[in-house]
């Protein structure tokens, strides 16, 4: 807690050091939010587990070019969304039960505008198909038919899927598995969800957050990386935040946005982070095999994480840092 109280160094060019008292209000974070807005920032990348080092070299590219925030995460997650050998997210993603890959994107900038696809089928990047929804219409989130008809009509790219090699072993676990509902192997082989956030150098915050969801789910099943304050949330103001792991937990809890109003109050995001894992420990009695992780990065260009139990790690990338960090967490395994 005593971060919360450290004095704030900000550096102005031309002019000696200045020393701003955080206090925990809510008007005197934005006071200092505003004045930091005011200074030209070196940009920062954030993404969610292993695969997110090649995904923050490329939104690097963007903003090391003085590029937005938002074209920055979804160039990101663009390339997760493209590894055929990545089995949670986009095209080599594991299929719900009956044997359908379905695929969950969100996105939204700093003007919180927002977009968003959820059970959509066949389109190579849901992703770019959240930003159109966004972009392009009036609403916020389509969803199965409708959203693939929408991305078709926008001339997205279609693919078929499963891929051969996922489909062979929905196949075997079908025939050994048929009644069963499995759990999902949260950390194994860092199976889950692409979050990514970014703050540019104008200042700027967006984020993003693709994924195929839970594997052998139940066909219908939509977790929270879709949705607009679970999977994902920013707040320009203030900070903005990303979630993974098993998405009804999260969805409770309202769990990214819960983390960017804890930072508007004044918890750093690591505090903050941690008072969602605790928000969400409290109303479960069955802990076994719930893991919850998020990831925020605040309007100064703090970064914080933590997850229920170990294993969540994430990457950055700054100027000075491109490197994966373990988040702390409340308990091991």
């Amino acid at each position: 807690m005593t971060d919360r109280r450290k004095f704030l160094k900000i550096g102005l060019a031309g002019a000696a050091i200045a020393t701003i008292d955080p206090l925990r209000a809510g008007d005197q974070y934005l006071k200092k939010a505003e004045i930091v807005s005011q200074i030209k920032k070196s940009p920062i990348v954030i993404s969610t587990w292993n695969h997110g080092i090649a995904a923050n070299e490329a939104a690097w590219k963007v903003l090391e070019n003085g590029g937005a925030a938002i074209d920055a995460v979804e160039t990101g997650v663009k390339v997760t969304e493209s590894d055929l050998s990545n089995r949670s997210v986009g095209i080599g993603g594991m299929p719900d039960r009956d044997g359908h890959v379905t695929l969950d994107a969100c996105i939204m900038d700093e003007r919180s505008r927002c977009g968003s696809v959820a059970f959509l089928e066949g389109i190579a990047h849901p992703i770019s198909v959240a930003r159109a929804v966004m972009d392009r219409t009036q609403h916020v989130m389509l969803v199965g038919s409708g959203a693939k008809k929408f991305a078709m009509d926008q001339g997205f790219e279609r693919i078929k899927t499963p891929i051969p090699e996922v489909r062979k072993e929905w196949k075997k676990w079908r025939k050994e598995h048929a009644e069963e509902y499995k759990r999902p192997e949260i950390n194994h082989e860092n199976h889950d969800t692409i979050g990514m956030l970014a703050l540019d150098a104008n200042g700027n915050l967006s984020g993003a957050c693709t994924t195929s969801g839970w594997a052998y789910k139940m066909h219908g099943r939509v977790g929270d990386s879709p949705i607009i304050g679970a999977g994902l949330f920013v707040d320009n103001e203030v900070g903005a935040a990303c979630a993974t792991g098993l998405g009804e937990a999260i969805i409770r809890i309202a769990g990214s946005h819960t983390v960017v109003e804890l930072m508007r109050q004044g918890y750093s995001p690591m505090e903050a982070c941690k008072a969602a894992v605790d928000r969400i420990i409290s109303k479960h009695k069955d802990l076994s095999n719930l893991q919850c992780c998020f990831l925020a990065l605040d309007k100064l260009g703090n970064v914080g994480a933590y997850s229920v139990y170990n294993g969540f790690n994430y990457a950055l990338r700054t100027v000075e840092h491109n490197k994966m960090v373990d988040s702390s967490f409340d308990r091991k395994w």
